[in-house]
């Protein structure tokens, strides 16, 4: 046991230097002859894609904790399509001579109509009890099916400079983020975490599954609720300041199970943001330095995501069944 928690701490060490080493490089390197002006604009990137990748992985762990799935992240339930969903519907009254709500207003009402969104499905779902987590998932991916064919459908009728317009909402895009923005998603990431710090410990225990968590003493239905209401605030806090990272909690959550052979969450969310800070950091500063902005992090994060999904799928089902 001690052999194993030293094994956790010089990952944590290690990742933490990296993590650091990716944000002094993206903030440092090449700041050209006019780093008054660079460097506080790079600062507030940093800053936004700190709380994305804080929320991102920290929400990914809760939700594979409580579903015990870990081949699934909270875009499952349908949060991203429900973003894209409300940023084409704002678009498409732009076209039609509506109002276009910007800025803060458009990140409250994006969270705020994510959260409702999430407490209706929660309270129809775990109206008959706890066994109900997997229909949870499903009538999530129904609902994303079917706001993606929406959102398709109201593209399909915005005006092509409007549409412009709209890719820039719903790919993740930390180079115009509002400082206003970065402030309130702060606010709602902080009020999510420390909301979970009074029932994280039950997360050692939820794991197990309900029957276990239940036997053990823990309210498997109650907890759930809570760690599903923080999972929203956290998503819909992310995924409103920068936009959808379909794949990036599932990248982080994996390789964490893979270095931390631990059932402490403790341990596993520490590692877990570390990874998510480095990838996000990271990879902007690859996206931004050597592809010129040509791309965008959000595809580079789908391709690699997505085959690390059928990796998953594929090759550690066999592992599993053998």
């Amino acid at each position: 046991m001690l052999n194993s928690q030293k094994k956790v701490y010089i990952w944590v060490g290690i990742l933490f230097f990296i993590a650091l080493s990716a944000i002094l490089l993206y903030l440092f390197h090449n700041l050209g002859p006019n780093p008054g002006f660079v460097l506080p604009r790079r600062r507030l990137r940093v800053v936004s894609m700190t709380v994305v990748a804080i929320a991102i992985a920290y929400s990914s762990v809760l939700f594979q904790t409580v579903t015990t799935m870990r081949i699934f992240t909270p875009s499952i339930i349908g949060f991203d399509a429900l973003y894209m969903f409300i940023q084409s519907v704002m678009v498409f009254f732009v076209a039609t001579g509506g109002y276009f709500i910007t800025g803060v207003p458009n990140f409250l009402l994006s969270v705020g109509i994510m959260i409702v969104f999430s407490l209706v499905i929660y309270s129809l779902v775990f109206r008959k009890g706890n066994q109900n987590i997997h229909f949870l998932l499903l009538a999530g991916m129904i609902l994303g099916t079917v706001f993606s064919s929406l959102t398709t459908f109201i593209q399909m009728l915005i005006d092509p400079d409007e549409f412009a317009i709209l890719q820039n909402r719903i790919f993740i895009n930390f180079n115009s983020v509002n400082e206003d923005l970065i402030t309130v998603a702060t606010i709602v990431m902080i009020s999510a975490i420390l909301m979970s710090l009074f029932y994280v410990k039950y997360l050692d225990v939820m794991v197990l599954g309900a029957d276990a968590a239940t036997s053990l003493g823990a309210n498997h239905r109650r907890l759930s609720k809570i760690f599903l209401l923080i999972i929203a605030m956290l998503v819909s806090a992310s995924t409103a300041l920068v936009g959808p990272a379909t794949f990036l909690g599932l990248i982080v959550t994996n390789l964490t199970y893979q270095l931390v052979q631990s059932y402490k969450h403790k341990y596993i969310i520490a590692i877990a943001v570390l990874i998510s800070i480095i990838a996000v950091v990271g990879g902007q500063f690859i996206v931004s330095r050597v592809f010129n902005l040509a791309t965008n992090l959000s595809v580079i994060i789908n391709f690699i995501g997505g085959l690390y999904f059928m990796y998953l799928l594929l090759f550690k089902n066999q592992k599993a069944s053998s």
